[in-house]
């Protein structure tokens, strides 16, 4: 798949929050999206919308020429977490790791792993295909209530009610991934007479409330499993989880 082409800087409308060592660090209804790769955007704020009082400068610089800062709340110190930028495209701002901080909020909903992409979809749409799957030739799935996940720049995925696994063969794992559109994914092995399939299915528990369609549902990874749909099996995608 070619990269999507990465959208111009932007003012985003939402306010924007930072909490760091139980103080607001940033609080801003004057937030960018910039684009500094293809996946998702990155937080530029005002320079002025973080009090100096919780920076010192660190002596570098990153290879954009902006001044590296920690922030510092009381005993607690996020390292190389502020990035100011004095000239060049960005002149004016500065931008927050988003991973040196304990939560970040949009409004007052908390986001997690990155700032979300306004131009990223997910759908869940309900489906009435046959979805019938097999590991290492033994039928781990069967139904025709699917619920289809269809997210920009990923293949569909297809979630299936766990009552319509057999339940037994799926053994919890201790992986689990974050998605800042999804929420957190729990992780399972699959147990064929006794050869295991690790973290090859998973479940979002709570999911975001976008996503709430697929609670109590699981999915499998289409790169690792068969798969047939209504009656025809399909080709295995090759992705980076092949």
């Amino acid at each position: 798949m070619a990269p999507l082409p990465q959208p111009q800087p932007q003012d985003y409308p939402r306010r924007v929050r930072a909490l760091f060592g139980g103080t607001f660090v940033i609080d801003s209804k004057n937030t960018k999206l910039v684009w500094e790769h293809q996946y998702y955007p990155t937080f530029f704020f005002p320079q002025a919308e973080v009090k100096k009082e919780y920076l010192e400068y660190n002596c570098k610089q990153d290879d954009d020429g902006g001044a590296l800062y920690d922030i510092i709340i009381g005993s607690k110190r996020a390292p190389l977490a502020v990035t100011v930028y004095n000239s060049g495209a960005h002149a004016g701002l500065l931008k927050v790791n988003f991973a040196s901080m304990d939560s970040w909020f949009e409004e007052d909903e908390e986001i997690f792993v990155h700032p979300k992409d306004p131009y990223h979809r997910v759908d869940v749409l309900q489906s009435s295909r046959h979805i019938r799957v097999e590991v290492n030739g033994a039928e781990v799935a069967n139904t025709s209530a699917p619920r289809l996940l269809f997210e920009t720049g990923l293949p569909a995925r297809t979630y299936i009610p766990k009552t319509h696994c057999r339940l037994n063969l799926l053994v919890p794992s201790n992986l689990r991934t974050e998605c800042p559109y999804k929420g957190e994914a729990h992780y399972y092995n699959v147990n064929i007479q006794g050869e295991e399939f690790e973290n090859i299915v998973w479940s979002y528990g709570s999911p975001n409330l976008e996503c709430a369609a697929i609670r109590g549902y699981v999915a499998f990874y289409d790169e690792k499993v068969d798969v047939w749909v209504d009656g025809e099996k399909q080709a295995r995608p090759r992705t980076k989880w092949s």
